[in-house]
Parts: structure tokens; C-alpha cells; sequence
């Protein structure tokens, strides 16, 4: 199995902290990615406060292209609501050329911050709409030498963009999906499903299950999953469930403000957020629960144990990728950095491999 390492450069302490020093912490810690020998490197859109400060998450990944020599890259995710369609493709064709015969996963989103939809002055109950089109219209750019497009939102004359891409893109196309009615939009787009979690696996599988049946629905070829999981390794499990239950609900807890998961009304107000009123509701009424179920959800133990885990996870989803998060929650850079290094020395052999320690160990010792 392939695996990643995706970087949020979120500034859990807002004002008190400059964004400079985030900047400089998580390109320190994203360097490391490639000589500990990680597979690929991800990044995050969001926009207008410190959740996660990576505005144009291409623009970091062809940064980060710059800096390495043979890893991937992927998106998660471009959210296509908020931009030209035609800029996205003219961005995604350059990182291509750029990158060379490197891998290149693209991910794509809808959205569902309210701040960020204001800031962008365009109304959330238009987003499966928008995205819907966007896509399309990239999905054209990327793949016809000339194309035109006329919809709801976006009316284009004949055109091409340039510089080509050298390849064929659209087989690494996937779409975020919290939800059976988001999984049925990336289905008909033929994206596959990129699982960023934000509840317990087994309400997960059922998102991928639902997705499976609607690729068949609309006639798409189905894909396994790309998976995302937050990642705390350390020496002994104590450490790693304090460091877990500390940091990780730290992000948690910034998610819910981020995305206002407990004020479900203003979901109530827009179409196509249905299932985000019932979260909403949950964490209203208890942003406890949320915090552990979040924690709980994700990876975290010793080596052995986050070896299991991730097998487990990869079980249950089907999974094909896996993308660790490291540094998040107002995690030191520091800790982050021994975070990383020891999940690419005692974990990242085995999940690449899909070999267990005890396995390893056995062999070793059978010498």
C-alpha cells in the first residue's frame, strides 16, 4: 500500500502565534517527507482563518515538486465551487508538466465552510451545482485540445488551454465524500473516493458501499478508496494516548468551530448539506462526544500498534492509499518531527508492504 504524508499548516493559536512561524514548522517538517520515504505529499484548501492556512494547495504542491525529486503529489482537496474552472485546469496542466512521469492524485470538494463560501460571496446551497459544472468543465480542459461548455454558472466559447497536459489525468480523480449524496455526485463525475474521516469507520463503509453502487449506477468505474487518518506514533502507549487524546482533540475541537458544528441552523438554511444538520446537531449537543469519537477514529500507539490499526482501517475501507497527518492541534514542531520519524521507521515498512512486525520479526529470527 501506498502512503503519504499531508500537511494542514493550521494555526491552532490564532493570534498569538504568527503565521510566518506555521509557514516555516510545516515546510520544515513536509522537507523530511521524501529521505524517510513516504510515497507521496498532500495538502489542504481552506481559506480567511487559522484552521488550515493553505489558500492554493496546488501552488504549495508545485512548490514542494520543486523541492523533491521522485515522491507524488495529491490534492485534498481542491474545492471547485470557489474558483474558475478554466484557472484550475491551467494550474493542474502546469504541476503536471512540472512533475514529470511523477505520480499526481486530484482531489476535489465541494466545501461546506460557512466562512468560506461569505468570503467568496457564493451561496452554499448552489455547491453540488457549481461543482457539478467545474468538474465537467476540468475534466474537459484536461482531456480535449479544443472544448466549449455552456451551463447555469459557467458559459465558455471554444477554447483550449495551454499548455497541454502529457498525460491522462483523469484516471487520479477523486472527490472527498462525508455523505451517500456527495458519494452519488463523484460517482456520476467517475472520481474515486477520498475519505477524510469525520466518523466512525463503520458509518464510513457505508459511504463507500452506497458509492459503489451508484458507480454502477451511472456506469463508472469504481476504484478503492484513498483514506486520510491523523496520526500520533510513539514509544509506549501511554504516551500515545495522552499525545492523541491532547492533540487530536485539539484539531477536533477546531473543526467544530471552523466549519460552526454546533450551530446546525445555518445548515438547516442550505440545500445539500442535510446530512452536515445532523452533525451539526450532535456536536451542539454534545461537542464531548465528538471529540472522543474523532480521536478514537483515528491513528495512534506504539509502532505495533499503529501497524494494526492501519491494517484494520485498510480492511474495513478497502483501502488502496493511506495519507497520515502529522502536525496539527498546536503540536510542536518538535514533536511532530519524532511523530513522523518514527512512523516512517517502525510503521511505513510494514503498511507498504502489507507485512505485520510479528511477521518481520519471524523472518528475522528464522534466519
Amino acid at each position: 500500500m501506498k502512503v503519504g504524508a499531508t500537511f494542514f499548516f493550521q494555526n491552532f493559536f490564532r493570534d498569538e502565534k504568527p503565521d510566518w512561524e506555521i509557514y516555516r514548522e510545516d515546510l520544515a517538517l513536509a522537507e523530511m517527507v521524501e529521505p524517510l520515504g513516504f510515497d507521496s505529499i498532500w495538502g489542504v484548501e481552506h481559506h480567511f482563518s487559522p484552521y488550515t492556512m493553505i489558500p492554493d494547495v496546488l501552488q504549495f504542491l508545485t512548490y514542494m515538486a520543486g523541492r523533491t525529486k521522485k515522491i507524488g503529489m495529491g490534492s485534498m482537496v481542491v474545492v471547485l465551487p470557489w474558483h474558475d474552472p478554466v484557472r484550475v485546469a491551467e494550474q493542474i496542466s502546469m504541476l503536471d508538466l512540472y512533475m514529470g512521469d511523477r505520480e499526481l492524485t486530484l482531489g476535489f470538494g465541494r466545501g461546506s465552510g460557512r466562512i468560506e463560501y461569505d468570503g467568496f460571496r457564493v451561496s452554499m446551497s448552489e455547491s453540488r451545482e457549481r461543482f457539478t459544472e467545474a468538474a465537467e468543465i476540468v475534466r474537459l480542459a484536461l482531456t480535449q485540445k479544443r472544448f466549449s461548455y455552456k451551463g447555469k454558472f459557467n458559459q465558455i466559447p471554444e477554447m483550449s488551454i495551454r499548455p497541454q497536459p502529457h498525460r491522462n489525468l483523469t484516471d487520479r480523480f477523486y472527490g472527498a465524500i462525508v455523505s451517500p449524496e456527495t458519494g452519488d455526485i463523484m460517482a456520476k463525475q467517475g472520481m474515486g473516493m477520498l475519505v477524510i474521516p469525520q466518523k466512525p469507520w463503520a458509518e464510513h463503509r457505508k459511504d463507500y458501499d452506497h458509492f459503489g453502487e451508484s458507480c454502477a449506477k451511472f456506469g463508472q468505474p469504481f476504484k478503492k478508496p484513498i483514506v486520510v487518518c491523523f496520526v500520533y506514533c510513539a514509544e509506549t502507549e501511554k504516551e500515545a494516548a495522552q499525545g492523541a487524546e491532547r492533540w487530536m482533540g485539539n484539531y477536533a475541537d477546531t473543526a467544530i468551530h471552523h466549519y460552526e458544528y454546533d450551530e446546525p441552523e445555518h445548515f438547516r438554511a442550505v440545500k445539500g448539506y442535510e446530512y452536515h444538520v445532523k452533525m451539526a446537531e450532535a456536536g451542539k449537543n454534545a461537542p464531548q462526544d465528538f471529540r472522543n469519537m474523532f480521536t478514537k477514529t483515528q491513528c495512534y500507539g506504539t509502532p505495533e500498534q499503529c501497524v494494526e490499526t492501519l491494517r484494520t482501517i485498510a480492511s474495513t475501507m478497502d483501502a488502496a492509499e493511506f495519507v497520515g497527518v502529522f502536525k496539527y492541534g498546536g503540536m510542536p514542531l518538535e514533536l511532530a518531527q519524532r511523530n513522523m520519524k518514527l512512523f516512517a521507521s517502525e510503521v511505513l515498512p510494514h503498511i507498504q508492504s502489507g507485512t505485520s512486525p510479528a511477521q518481520q520479526s519471524a523472518a528475522a529470527g528464522g534466519r
